[in-house]
């Protein structure tokens, strides 16, 4: 099996869009590390990963502030991995909701390193079906719920016809959308 070098590959999207299924998936196929925005967070905080968060929007370990340290640490930790191995290959995942964000990365990784973005999506009624799921998974690490899912369609801004995106649409068996990240990083 082919393995992917000097590469950094970012699942992002809304809450329950299957990002953290798919880049967590991806990423055991090829034996890479893999950061979820959402373990880093809690683990910022000292908390387990488990550990639930009933928080308002923009609240505790969610402010904006907590979350600009949780992104610059999905950060650190990809640096470390291709300070360490000029060939690595790193997974993020994450919302990153905003421009602003992906263009970080993307300034911060250029010239370095192939960065490339997985926009994950799904329709409404699956993003519910799933939400629903993990309210009742007392093993969740997300604390997304319906009304941060509707918080977040606020502010998630769109990609731009700029940025070069593979849009996914998740609701698919893993296999047939591992298959689909695999033929556009080594197509």
């Amino acid at each position: 099996m082919q393995r992917p070098e000097k590469l950094l590959l970012v699942f992002f999207g809304m809450i329950a869009t299957g990002k953290s299924y798919l880049a967590s998936h991806w990423a055991e196929q090829y034996k890479l590390p893999c950061y979820n925005s959402d373990r880093v967070r809690k683990n910022l905080a000292g908390l387990r990963p488990e550990t639930g968060q009933k928080e308002g929007i923009d609240q505790g370990i969610y402010t904006p502030e907590f979350s600009r340290l949780t992104y610059d640490a999905l950060i650190d930790h990809a640096e470390k991995h291709f300070k360490e191995d000029p060939l690595a290959a790193v997974v993020l995942d994450g919302s990153y909701q905003s421009l602003a964000e992906r263009e970080l990365l993307r300034k911060t990784f250029s010239g370095r390193v192939r960065l490339e973005f997985v926009h994950c999506i799904c329709s409404e009624d699956v993003v519910k079906e799933r939400l629903q799921k993990r309210a009742a998974d007392p093993d969740a690490v997300s604390d997304g719920n319906w009304v941060i899912y509707q918080a977040q369609q606020k502010r998630f801004q769109p990609v731009s016809a700029r940025e070069r995106v593979m849009e996914i649409d998740t609701d698919a068996p893993v296999a047939d959308l591992i298959q689909k990240v695999s033929d556009k990083i080594f197509g």
